[in-house]
């Protein structure tokens, strides 16, 4: 509102990122705050540093600003997620990390829910390559096997 009030009255603008005014205060030997002292130092600042006049974003900029922040967002979400499940997984199967090279793969994440331990070797192997007929059914197996060595060698298992 400040900044759309100044506009309609033909003020030139000048926003200045506050990391910048602060550093340029922290310059200064004296430690004194005061808002003279403060408004002197943005002066200082006015005439070394080569600022330039706010210019109006447009909605596009402004969207895309407002949709890269929502993604930072949401991958910070993400990466919390992923954290806090693998650290379930160490506690009740610190054994199944390493089994698949994504542990967070549709294949993965899929064969997490099957009984590993009451399933056979053929199901497990048929099971994993439904959901990844990208891979072999020979890899199917070995996956299937070191699953099968993981589950028994799950020390909660016991």
């Amino acid at each position: 509102p400040v900044v759309h009030y100044l506009e309609e009255r033909g003020y030139l603008l000048i926003i200045i990122n506050p990391l910048i005014s602060y550093k340029a205060r922290g310059s200064s030997l004296r430690k004194v705050k005061t808002d003279a002292i403060d408004a002197y130092l943005l002066c200082e600042l006015f005439y070394k540093e080569e600022l330039e006049p706010y210019k109006k974003r447009g909605v596009q900029l402004l969207n895309l600003r407002n949709l890269t922040r929502q993604h930072e967002n949401i991958t910070g979400v993400m990466i919390q997620t992923k954290l806090q499940f693998q650290a379930v997984l160490e506690q009740v199967f610190p054994e199944y990390k390493g089994v698949f090279g994504d542990l967070y793969s549709v294949v993965s994440l899929l064969t997490l829910s099957e009984d590993i331990l009451k399933a056979s070797e053929e199901a497990m192997t048929a099971r994993i390559f439904e959901l990844c007929k990208s891979r072999s059914i020979k890899w199917a197996n070995e996956k299937a096997i070191q699953l099968k060595a993981a589950a028994a060698r799950n020390p909660f298992e016991k």
